[in-house]
């Protein structure tokens, strides 16, 4: 079994806020064991930038952009030299790999990402996987490691994604103190997503509930089951992994019907650059029977995106969310040109080379 771990912030530090290697050694210590069984593991790990910011002893959590990049390379030698003391105890090899959003956007980073993460962990390598914080920007971000979680999990097809956090699961009106925990999840619905706050209880992360909602979308839409629990029970670990009713935190199930790997990466993994918004018979003709979008059905572009770039699909009359995501065979000036115009007509516009503005094998009804 291949199980992804996510340990945010509040886990791996203590109450000072300093790296809690006590912590690390009984993680790598159930990980290890359970190794023994076959299973194998990637671990998706915050803490570089709160690492940074013990050593140079820094209180507050810095705002800006070059603070964050500055502690964060600081930082990021601690993580990781914990993590390979803690392994090497075990004869454990590890490895360092930190990733950007511009490594999941373009199709051939995308495949080399996943090559490499089975190949570490075919040869018994745990990856140790962190956004790059000392380079990202704001257009090459993931925005938390809950997101950076999902997209891992679903690029090597694992068949768990475990993210730990600092509560036991998800709880049915979200106040832990006055509430009962759902324990499985068949389906993430409106009333679901109600019951996540966006801000990390501990003050410590940048995520919270909604990340952990948002990251199981992305994992389930793949296949991956997800579950929510507290990552400092590490004894419920071997329930977690072995077992799928959800009583050690709450279970996410996955889609039954998944996607396959390219439209998986199409969905959630490449950025989308622009929207389309179609009329009710293009979306009846993509969600119903399977077709291409063509042109005829476009009322209204947004954005400025190019050809091959990502976009999503919106209904023109209720376009609250998206209902499609696609990879477009055309720019956002030339479909302007030809929005609502038949194939003929289209012809006298432009030179045209595809009859579709997204070809169906490019499309995905999320």
């Amino acid at each position: 079994m291949k199980v992804v771990i996510k340990l945010g912030t509040s886990t791996l530090t203590d109450k000072d806020g300093l790296l809690n290697r006590k912590y690390i050694l009984d993680l790598v210590l159930n990980l290890t064991e359970l190794q023994k069984e076959n299973h194998k593991f990637l671990i998706v790990s915050s803490g570089a930038i709160g690492a940074g910011s013990s050593r140079l002893n820094v209180s507050i959590r810095p705002r800006t952009l070059r603070e964050k990049q500055a502690f964060a390379a600081v930082g990021q030698p601690l993580v990781i030299n914990a993590y390979s003391d803690a392994f090497a105890k075990y004869g454990k090899t590890i490895a360092q790999i930190l990733l950007t959003r511009d490594d999941f956007d373009k199709r051939d980073k995308y495949l080399n990402v996943r090559n490499t993460l089975n190949t570490l962990i075919e040869n018994d390598v745990i990856p140790i996987i962190n956004e790059n914080d000392s380079v990202a920007v704001e257009e090459i971000n993931f925005g938390d490691n809950d997101t950076l979680s999902a997209l891992v999990a679903a690029a090597i097809n694992a068949d768990k994604l475990v993210i730990f956090t600092d509560v036991d699961g998800i709880y049915d009106d979200a106040y832990p103190s006055k509430s009962y925990i759902i324990h499985r999840i068949e389906k993430i619905t409106a009333e679901v997503e109600k019951l996540a706050t966006g801000n990390s209880s501990s003050g410590k992360g940048i995520g919270g509930m909604k990340t952990k909602i948002i990251a199981a979308k992305i994992a389930g839409a793949s296949g991956v089951d997800t579950i929510i629990t507290n990552g400092l029970k590490l004894n419920l670990l071997r329930d977690i992994v072995s077992c799928s009713d959800g009583q050690a935190g709450t279970i996410i199930k996955a889609r039954r019907q998944s996607f396959e790997a390219k439209k998986s990466w199409i969905a959630f993994s490449k950025k989308i650059k622009g929207k389309i918004f179609v009329n009710a018979k293009a979306k009846e003709a993509l969600v119903n029977r399977g077709k291409s979008l063509l042109a005829v059905g476009i009322v209204k572009v947004s954005g400025n995106f190019k050809r091959g770039d990502s976009v999503s699909i919106y209904d023109f009359e209720n376009n609250d969310k998206d209902f499609a995501r696609g990879l477009t065979n055309y720019d956002s000036e030339t479909i302007e040109k030809i929005k609502g115009k038949k194939v003929l007509e289209i012809k006298e516009i432009i030179d045209i080379s595809d009859d579709e503005v997204i070809h169906r094998d490019n499309l995905v009804v999320l």
